[in-house]
């Protein structure tokens, strides 16, 4: 069975915590459990204290066959940050917004460049979905149509070729890999912009891919909702592919979740980011091979 991990951002204190609350001992370097497995929605950079030590944890018990690491949106990131294009570009442009936004990663790292050369190595055989049969995982969208292009396409990590063709614009690749380890987004009036968690204005919110948005208000459809939109229903035509309510459990992170506990979006659906990066926690959801999921499965970290 398996136990799924949410966005760690470099807090290796909490990850430890988590696992050894679940049972895990770690034993010759790597955290171990006797019948279980964890599943890393990705994330595992950026933002927090520790992330050398995040990565040495995850990536021992991936090695070891005590885990799954799914590529996140931080990951996919960095990759783009390092590579550089034979004009000198590089793919992630260098500018003030995105400095900052790698900064605690770049600055752990910055007496260790031959370390973090091999872990953006190690970023390319991240997995981008995971699709067990009756369990399912990705970092922040399952779009089967996405899935099924990179299944088809034999794109199951990131490839330099993949990278490349996701930062040119009329590739398909553009909106695949941005949707899924991203999310979807949905265009809202200028005169509702909001600044998001880094201070930028935000003209477009991240929606919630598992609701159907004519059923219900902007507020039930939309992530950081406009005050002045929430109770609105909505009116925009929208086509996007709505996680079906009999598909596979889906797990994912990504969504800076603020509930003090957990909760579950849907039957088959939960979301594990809990924003541990900004004093939120570290949450798990240990599966046991249920199709209706169950609260009482969540565990979270520093909680006795």
């Amino acid at each position: 069975m398996y136990d799924l991990i949410g966005d760690i951002h470099g807090h290796a204190e909490p990850l430890k915590n988590l696992l050894e609350k679940m049972g895990y001992k770690q034993r010759h370097g790597v955290w171990r459990h006797p019948g279980r497995k964890a599943i890393f929605v990705g994330d595992y950079i950026d933002r927090g204290p520790a992330i050398r030590e995040t990565l040495s944890i995850v990536r021992a018990m991936v090695e070891n066959e005590e885990a799954i690491a799914l590529m996140g949106n931080h990951e996919y990131n960095a990759l783009a940050y390092a590579y550089k294009m034979p004009d000198g570009r590089f793919l992630r442009a260098h500018n003030s917004m995105h400095n900052r936004q790698h900064q605690a990663t770049l600055d752990q790292f910055r007496n260790y460049p031959e370390l973090w050369a091999d872990y953006l190595d190690w970023f390319y055989t991240l997995p981008l979905f995971v699709d067990l049969g009756d369990l399912r995982a990705v970092h922040a969208c399952w779009d089967q149509d996405h899935i099924n292009w990179l299944s088809s396409n034999n794109h199951y990590t990131m490839s330099e070729s993949l990278l490349i063709d996701s930062y040119e614009w009329g590739n398909k690749a553009v909106e695949v890999i941005e949707e899924t380890l991203k999310g979807k987004e949905f265009n809202i009036p200028e005169k509702y912009a909001w600044p998001d968690k880094d201070g930028h204005i935000r003209t477009t919110n991240r929606l919630k891919w598992w609701i159907d948005p004519q059923a219900g208000t902007y507020g039930d459809f939309l992530f950081n909702c406009p005050p002045e939109l929430k109770n609105k229903p909505v009116t925009a035509e929208l086509h996007i592919s709505v996680y079906p309510s009999d598909a596979p459990p889906v797990f994912f992170g990504h969504y800076w979740m603020e509930d003090k506990y957990p909760i579950i979006q849907s039957d088959n659906v939960i979301c594990l980011d809990y924003s541990v990066a900004k004093g939120g926690h570290l949450v798990a959801y240990r599966w046991n091979g249920e199709s209706k999921l169950n609260e009482k499965h969540f565990v979270v970290s520093g909680e006795s």
